[in-house]
């Protein structure tokens, strides 16, 4: 039986992360606002466990973007689908990631993405040359986690 999942990336500021990746993806920012609602209301949470982005509440040190054509709970926001975590954590990034994303582009359209990611704020670190596989770049985030354009 095939299991649920998602990828979480620590970050350190997931808020910001979130909207870059769902920007570079064209997926949605999860809104947990109305949960947090709740949550605030019935004394499950206190304020400081909630920060506001954009206009929205979000849990302090976390965001997530989800697929906009998957399922998703309309109370919690939470996608049911292909889904990024974005979690704050205290240290900052040490090295080179061992699991990263593979964007890819339409056909021919390469670097029109590569350049509209540059302009969200990502990175070129280098192409790469794969010979019959092909070339691709290598990329950063703005918090600097490696992905790759093809």
């Amino acid at each position: 039986m095939a299991l649920s999942w998602k990828l979480v990336i620590d970050s350190t500021n997931a808020p910001v992360l979130a909207d870059f990746w769902a920007e570079a993806l064209g997926y949605e920012v999860e809104d947990p606002s109305a949960l947090i609602e709740q949550l605030l209301a019935a004394g499950h949470i206190g304020e400081e466990a909630v920060v506001e982005h954009r206009g929205r509440k979000n849990f302090r040190g976390y965001a997530a973007v989800r697929h906009p054509e998957d399922p998703f709970d309309g109370t919690s926001g939470v996608g049911r689908g292909r889904r990024l975590l974005f979690q704050d954590v205290p240290e900052g990034k040490a090295g080179k990631n061992r699991l990263h994303i593979d964007v890819h582009s339409e056909p021919g359209g390469r670097e029109a993405l590569v350049a509209k990611l540059e302009g969200l704020g990502a990175t070129r670190v280098r192409e790469v040359d794969q010979g019959p596989a092909g070339h691709w770049w290598l990329m950063q985030d703005p918090e600097g986690n490696e992905f790759c354009v093809a």
